[in-house]
Order: C-alpha cells, then sequence, then structure tokens
C-alpha cells in the first residue's frame, strides 16, 4: 500500500495509508451525544486532523497516543482547512514493514550536526564567568535538548526544533554582530542559547518529539520565569559575577518584548534589542516558509495564526531570466 503525504492531501481524495497518532480524544457530539474521535494525524511532511464517527465495539479504546494505525478515509474542508474523515481505522499489525522515520516531522538537519554548530558557537564566548554558565546549562540539558521540539503547535513544533531554532539564531545573530560591530557577541551567542532552554522543563516531550503535555511548573511559571531563576540558580553555584548574571538574565527576561507575551520589561541593552529581533525573524521565516511550502506559485496561503492571522502570497518570481 503506498501511503499518501499528510503535505499532499487535497480536499475530495480518497486516502488509505500508514499514520501516527500524534494525539487522540474521545469526544461526545453537540448534537446527539454520541462518543467520536478526535485525531491528530502526522507524518514526516507534516499533521492533519481527523475525525472516526463511529466508535462502536470499544474503538473509543482502541488507539493511544504515539502509536502508527492504517487508515482509510477521505479529505474534506472544514472551517478553512483540511480534515480528514475516517471510514476505518485498525492498529499496526506486526507484519506492516513501516519506516518510523517516515512519520516523525523533524529539523532538516540531524541533532549531532546542530548541536556541533551549538557548540562551536559557545566555543568563541570569550567571557569565561559567560561561557562556563553557558557550558554547564547546555550539558546539564544535552540528552533532551537533541530531540525537543521549540513548542507544541507553533514555530519549530518538530524533532529537534529547539536546537534547529537556536543554531539559526547564532547563525543570523553573527551575520548582524558583523554589521554592529559595537554588540557584545559572547552577550548575543549566550544570550540566543539561554533564551529558550528552559522550554525543555516547560513541555514535556518524549523522544520523537511530540509535546505531550505541559508540566506543572511550565503551565504556573512559564520557560522565561524558570529560565530566569535557572541562571540566577546556576550563577550562584559557580560564583558568576553579578554584571553578567544580570544581563543574561535580563536578555531572557526581555526577549518576548511584551508583558501580554510574559515578558514583564523591554529589552534595555542593544543585545537584548537585537535577541529579541533574531527571536521573531526567526519564528516568522519558519512559519512563511512552511505556508510557502503549501502553497503553490500565484496563490495565497490559509491564514496562519501565529502571523497575526495573515495570509502568504507564493509569489512567480524566480532568479532566472524568463
Amino acid at each position: 500500500m503506498e501511503t499518501i503525504k499528510v503535505s499532499s492531501f487535497q480536499e475530495g481524495k480518497k486516502i488509505e495509508g500508514f499514520y501516527l497518532i500524534k494525539n487522540v480524544d474521545c469526544k461526545i457530539t453537540n448534537s446527539n451525544n454520541k462518543k467520536y474521535l478526535d485525531f491528530t494525524l502526522c507524518d514526516n511532511s507534516g499533521e492533519i486532523n481527523a475525525k472516526l464517527w463511529d466508535t462502536r465495539d470499544g474503538l473509543d479504546k482502541a488507539f493511544k497516543n504515539n502509536t502508527i494505525i492504517k487508515v482509510k478515509g477521505n479529505v474534506l474542508a472544514w472551517q478553512g482547512s483540511l480534515q480528514l474523515k475516517i471510514e476505518k481505522a485498525i492498529n499496526l499489525d506486526e507484519g506492516d514493514n513501516i519506516n518510523i522515520n517516515e512519520f516523525v516531522e523533524s529539523a532538516p538537519y540531524s541533532s549531532e550536526e546542530m548541536f556541533d554548530i551549538l557548540c562551536s558557537y559557545m566555543n568563541k564566548i570569550k567571557n569565561n564567568d559567560i561561557k562556563e554558565l553557558v557550558e554547564y546549562m547546555v550539558e546539564e540539558n544535552k540528552e533532551k535538548l537533541m530531540y525537543h521540539p521549540a513548542a507544541k503547535k507553533n514555530h519549530h513544533s518538530v524533532r529537534g526544533g529547539l536546537l534547529y531554532h537556536t543554531t539559526t539564531m547564532l547563525k543570523s545573530g553573527d551575520a548582524l554582530c558583523s554589521i554592529y560591530d559595537f554588540l557584545n557577541t559572547d552577550l548575543i551567542y549566550a544570550g540566543v542559547i539561554l533564551h529558550d532552554l528552559s522550554k525543555i522543563r516547560e513541555m514535556n516531550s518524549n523522544d520523537l518529539g511530540f509535546v505531550t503535555e505541559y508540566s506543572i511548573e511550565g503551565s504556573l511559571l512559564g520557560h522565561i520565569s524558570m529560565g530566569v531563576a535557572k541562571i540566577q540558580e546556576v550563577g550562584e553555584a559557580l560564583g558568576t559575577n553579578k554584571e553578567s548574571l544580570m544581563l543574561l538574565q535580563h536578555m531572557v527576561l526581555s526577549h518576548h518584548y511584551e508583558p501580554e507575551y510574559g515578558s514583564p520589561v523591554k529589552p534595555m541593552i542593544a543585545e537584548a534589542e537585537m535577541l529579541h529581533y533574531l527571536d521573531i525573524l526567526d519564528a516568522r521565516m519558519y512559519d512563511m516558509k512552511k505556508a510557502l511550502k503549501e502553497t503553490s506559485k500565484g496563490v495565497f496561503s490559509e491564514r496562519i495564526w501565529s502571523l497575526e492571522n495573515r495570509r502568504v502570497y507564493n509569489h512567480k518570481i524566480n532568479t532566472e531570466e524568463e
């Protein structure tokens, strides 16, 4: 059986193939109080919402998160997005020949390659206090950093997404520091590496890169507050210079810029200002690239919540002479 990739789904198409259950919930219809299953199905090209309306014979308990199922159904359009109406679904059989890498959406580079890039920038930090603190926090989180996503649903919500986000920001920051040469590169590199590191404790992710839930601490405090507290804890243990410690905390504390997004203060040093825009730039370029990948030339994408509900136009201009 040839499985059609989620990214190739089109309205009106009949689908039959293997997909991974990212999430499944048993819900009740408003109209007749009947049970139905609400799935998020995925492969390494993307994900789609799916509904199984017929849950007779105990089907409401037959499927588990992070398992692969055989699915037969129809692709529909619902409220501006594609949705799969499942006609039949069964769990994977031992005789089915599948490759797990086909079902997990991952960063475009290996975790090992991205971690090496992170380390190369970490090694460029000249200030011993800052370097020691960053090295300690990276090493403490290395195992989970190799697979952790940067978000549950928003930008870089893929396996290795946090490393991908971080290394792209490091490259961008390095390039911009050659233009704005008054910036302190130690603070830029350290701020980029540390700014989202506490997402590892904010969100619980399995090694497939799926966020199963937010931790209690993550729900109550958020990764910004957790990150600031962790920098203080590690800095005190290592005897980090107070000024360096305060500046790193300020960069993490202010990188979301606005109180409604979790930052109680705005950037008050140039490096913190740069960190904010590096973060925003990478998040938006990621979301735009993803939208363009899913949109034909000369056509607008669907509205994208993370881009203030804008649509992105996939223009037809290229670098070749026409």
